[in-house]
């Protein structure tokens, strides 16, 4: 099998709705051209945000608390309940074309939780997925979640992988299924470089997804 060409791009700290907006336009170049592939990675202001099965009372902050705490909170088309975007957390934003070949959702969500499986072992990190939940696990608890949207076979929404978050903003939220969540920081009591864990997702994505790698930080978009 060919493998697919895959545009990374690195977009640093990035509003989230302004994240929505270009997910929806390359998610219809996708659709149009069925090629390439993008892998977006990025950080987000502190968001809150609730997927299909969220209830509004997943998030137990109060509108003046959010405003305390300057969280903002988006209603999404992705999959799982609520969830938390902040800083120190990579974001990663997969828009794949799954068709002909890979027309399988479960196994699109089990490759993802794959890919930071790997990345965690590469920092020396046990992690592993628990049956019945999404997302990837360790023994301290939750250290990504993973909730996606797929539209004619292209995805968006994607992964959240806590890096060097700061997990109380976690108390804030029903988050999921009401698991506890930890970071890579708490897990080797040192902080990391964010691009130094995106290079690890990288490399493991393209392994589990079969691309070939070309870092596109101008993301031109054509129509």
């Amino acid at each position: 099998m060919l493998k697919r060409q895959l545009q990374v791009c690195r977009l640093g700290r990035f509003a989230y709705d302004k994240g929505l907006r270009l997910q929806k336009e390359i998610e219809q170049e996708v659709i149009e051209k069925r090629e390439p592939d993008f892998l977006l990675l990025l950080e987000h202001p502190h968001t809150f945000t609730l997927g299909r099965r969220a209830k509004t009372d997943g998030v137990l902050a109060t509108v003046e608390m959010l405003k305390t705490l300057d969280v903002s909170v988006f209603e999404t088309n992705r999959g799982g309940k609520v969830t938390y975007h902040g800083i120190g957390q990579i974001v990663g934003y997969p828009i794949v074309n799954l068709s002909p070949d890979r027309e399988d959702v479960h196994k699109y969500v089990r490759d993802l939780e794959e890919v930071l499986i790997r990345a965690m072992a590469d920092f020396s990190i046990e992690a592993f997925r628990i049956e019945g939940l999404t997302g990837v696990h360790t023994k301290e608890g939750k250290i990504a979640a993973i909730g996606v949207h797929i539209k004619r076979w292209v995805t968006t929404h994607g992964f959240a992988l806590n890096v060097n978050t700061d997990l109380s903003f976690f108390n804030w939220i029903i988050a999921c299924e009401g698991e506890p969540v930890t970071s890579m920081e708490r897990l080797l009591g040192r902080e990391l470089s964010l691009a130094e864990v995106e290079d690890k997702i990288i490399a493991n994505f393209a392994k589990i997804f079969g691309h070939f790698v070309e870092e596109n930080q101008e993301l031109k978009i054509t129509k």
